[in-house]
């Protein structure tokens, strides 16, 4: 199980981030625009960078659901390795079983 304090903050930054989407959305839109004037770019892009670090998408980290372990997370089932094996070899997840030859 991951610290408590890690997985916490990983969940504040979740908040953060759809707070501010929009904000961040519509900055860039004029940042990346051509018909956006030199100070137009200038000034979004300073209020860009005004706004909180843990507002970015990028400083999220996937984390398990069950355990917040942070390693060897599979996307598709938001599980990491260790929860999806002991899930599949008690018939928990649908279409999984154990592998054996």
């Amino acid at each position: 199980m991951a610290k408590l304090s890690q997985i916490n903050r990983n969940k504040k930054r979740e908040k953060t981030v759809k707070k501010y989407a929009g904000k961040r959305e519509a900055l860039k839109k004029v940042i990346k625009s051509k018909e956006s004037s030199p100070e137009e770019v200038f000034e979004a892009s300073i209020k860009l960078a005004r706004l909180p670090r843990n507002s970015s998408k990028v400083r999220l980290h996937n984390r398990c659901e069950l355990t917040g372990r942070s390693k060897g997370y599979y996307r598709k089932l938001k599980l990491s390795r260790i929860q999806l094996r002991k899930l599949s070899s008690e018939g928990q997840v649908p279409g999984m079983t154990k592998s054996s030859w």
